[in-house]
């Protein structure tokens, strides 16, 4: 009951923050919402794409699932969230960037690296999901065979966001927004361990610092 209360009292707060006279943003979001920007974050509760950004209501358009995975885009009629948000964002909302913000110590791509599901379970989500970033799993087990399973999983942790980098090109509304030069695609990765923010760059060819560590870590 303790978080009950606790999530009632913290939307007390909301509440005076943005609905009070003196605030004028939920007055306009009353008219629609216009995010500039998707985000494709991690369902873990320590990775609040809002909080760590720093936004507003209204300035994100977020999507967040196990693992921040992007699924290639299928034909096969079924139910496809994140593709569907993914469609909303680009054709509807027309965000100007896409940005896919993965973590250290994710639960899901432990999952992927120990194979923590049972394969071929009937009753089993959690693997046929985090098998999205399979190409990732391989690669890094081709060229880090001998490196440690904590060295594995933080590199895989920052191939899976190329995987969906790589898969947000399949869809062919993103294709065609990038191709005018109205959509950018971003990857970036929150290091929790250290505090940071890494961003993927190609020219590098590595993530590299966005935001770094606070002096003295």
């Amino acid at each position: 009951m303790h978080d009950i209360e606790r999530f009632i009292e913290g939307f007390s707060r909301f509440q005076l923050q943005y609905f009070d006279s003196s605030s004028g943003l939920y007055h306009e979001l009353k008219q629609g919402q216009h995010p500039s920007t998707l985000l494709i974050g991690c369902s873990d509760s320590r990775v609040d794409p809002a909080q760590l950004l720093g936004c507003d209501p209204g300035d994100i358009f977020t999507v967040r699932n196990v693992a921040n995975l992007v699924p290639p885009c299928g034909a096969a009629k079924s139910h496809h969230g994140v593709s569907a948000a993914i469609q909303f964002a680009v054709d509807q909302l027309q965000v100007s960037r896409i940005i896919v913000l993965g973590h250290a110590q994710c639960g899901g791509i432990r999952a992927l690296i120990e194979q923590r599901f049972e394969p071929n379970g009937q009753d089993d989500f959690i693997g046929p999901w985090v098998a999205i970033a399979e190409p990732a799993r391989v690669r890094i087990e081709a060229v880090m065979a001998s490196a440690s399973q904590a060295e594995k999983r933080r590199a895989c942790e920052l191939a899976a966001i190329l995987v969906s980098l790589k898969n947000l090109e399949t869809f062919p509304w993103v294709k065609r927004a990038m191709d005018a030069g109205s959509l950018t695609l971003h990857g970036w990765y929150f290091d929790l361990d250290a505090g940071a923010l890494l961003a993927y760059s190609a020219r590098s060819d590595a993530f590299l610092p966005l935001v770094c560590p606070l002096s003295g870590r």
